[in-house]
């Protein structure tokens, strides 16, 4: 597992709705420029996280517990274990190009929205076998045998960081 985080720009408040950015252009393009095209494409969720305000973290009746979201995720790594069995895998992160065909199969109004986005955001193949996957975890998550819209949905959502900083 890769996990990496990174500021917008080197002052921190490039796209902020809170402070303006003091970076030049030039500066945010060297700074975007660290990161290529090819090693982004390879991050399955690509997330962009905005600063917490007090009263947020104040108001904290409506989280989600801990222990709830691990219930999930271990009925979903059960799911996925039971379905992969007979393949030698453990995962979707694992499946092959033959396996992502026969276990990520899209209904018509899920290929729609796939090739919209596909489309309009200018995915590579590779982006495209990453969403797949990632939409079978969170079908997987939501204990769905198919995967649905919304999953395409939420995961398309996850794609979309290195098309708004990393454009072509």
């Amino acid at each position: 597992m890769f996990v990496a985080s990174m500021n917008p720009c080197p002052c921190g408040f490039y796209g902020s709705l809170d402070k303006e950015c003091t970076c030049s252009k030039e500066a945010i393009s060297r700074y975007m420029g660290k990161i290529s095209g090819p090693l982004l494409d390879r991050i399955d969720i690509q997330i962009e996280v905005t600063p917490v305000k007090y009263q947020k973290l104040e108001n904290n009746s409506n989280q989600i517990k801990s222990e709830d979201i691990r219930k999930r995720v271990n009925r979903a790594r059960k799911i996925q274990v039971n379905r992969y069995k007979d393949y030698e895998i453990y995962s979707n992160s694992e499946l092959t190009p033959k396996l992502t065909e026969k276990y990520c199969r899209l209904d018509e109004a899920s290929k729609k929205i796939m090739q919209y986005c596909f489309e309009k955001l200018g995915l590579s193949a590779r982006a495209y076998e990453r969403i797949l996957k990632v939409a079978r975890t969170i079908a997987d998550l939501d204990e769905k045998e198919n995967i649905e819209e919304k999953h395409i949905a939420e995961a398309i959502q996850y794609r979309s960081l290195d098309r708004k900083y990393w454009k072509n």
